[in-house]
């Protein structure tokens, strides 16, 4: 199994997934069983102020009481839109709901494109970065990464693998992946060992998003798709017995909210809230909710 890096992005189902996927998958966000508690319900975890930390938010960034969040809203069940198409919620829009609720400010979520969002957080447009953005090198060189969870990249292919993808031999298999996320060094580099080997390449196809990524394998255009797993995990939960996820997720590495490098301060005052929400139970609940909690971490860190 290929170890190419310690890092990943992470992407499903945006609103422009949702017509695509309207005719082969369960609508994003909604449980046949319903229930406040349901994941796509919204957020439901109240994290009360603390004054202590609430102190050590810089005045510029609270003197609005709110923090700007640049968000990609395609990658469910992390952060995705609600049916009436605006609402971003997901287990990391809760998450970060509730960090900034014991900072005594309220989340702002901004939908972007997910390779614009760093630049944006540089540039001041937004004050933070909630993306599920692997923590790498070369982001840490850019901006301030909190740690706050943990994950690795999952295969899924259609129900049964028709396609007899092998994650370690695809060579010759059309793969599916979102663009600008570690996957596609994944999938490149497993590619060149075909061709070095003297094998055909892999098919490799880049979506702008992940709802269109996991479109293609529903729809059997494509032979398999890799994903972070949250997402893998909950594209085979809402394709209706459609996909399936194949072997194990591997090559774990922490999300990290993004935070400008000339802001150290406030990136303390974050991973201070997310340490008090895994100290009062919050964090784990709002993990559960999503069934994501196999990725919690204990110990949140700025450039870990």
């Amino acid at each position: 199994m290929f170890n190419i890096y310690s890092g990943r992005r992470r992407a499903v189902f945006g609103i422009a997934g949702a017509a695509l996927l309207s005719l082969t998958l369960a609508a994003c966000g909604e449980q046949e069983d319903g229930g406040g508690d349901a994941p796509g319900a919204g957020p439901t975890v109240s994290a009360g102020a603390d004054s202590a930390l609430a102190a050590k938010v810089p005045d510029a960034i609270k003197a609005d009481g709110k923090i700007v969040v640049g968000t990609d809203s395609s990658y469910a069940p992390a952060e995705f839109l609600d049916p009436d198409g605006k609402t971003v919620i997901g287990f990391d829009v809760e998450l970060f709901t509730a960090v900034a609720a014991k900072l005594g400010l309220r989340a702002e979520f901004v939908s972007a494109n997910f390779g614009e969002i760093i630049e944006g957080v540089n540039s001041g447009k937004y004050e933070v970065g909630v993306s599920s953005f692997t923590i790498n090198d070369e982001r840490k060189a850019q901006t301030n990464m909190v740690s706050y969870y943990q994950v690795g990249t999952q295969w899924v292919t259609k129900k049964g693998n028709p396609a007899g993808v092998a994650i370690d031999n695809a060579c010759g298999k059309k793969i599916a992946v979102q663009r600008d996320t570690v996957q596609v060094e994944d999938i490149t580099a497993r590619s060149k060992a075909c061709t070095d080997a003297g094998k055909p390449a892999i098919v490799i196809e880049q979506f702008p998003g992940q709802d269109a990524a996991t479109a293609a394998v529903v729809s059997g255009k494509d032979d398999a798709m890799l994903a972070d797993y949250p997402v893998g995990a909950y594209a085979v939960t809402q394709a209706g017995g459609q996909l399936e996820l194949l072997d194990k997720m591997y090559d774990a590495a922490p999300y990290g909210y993004v935070i400008a490098k000339d802001q150290t301060a406030f990136a303390e005052a974050v991973r201070d809230a997310t340490k008090a929400l895994i100290a009062d139970g919050a964090y784990r609940t709002v993990l559960d909710k999503w069934q994501v909690g196999d990725g919690a971490i204990t110990d949140p860190a700025i450039n870990p």
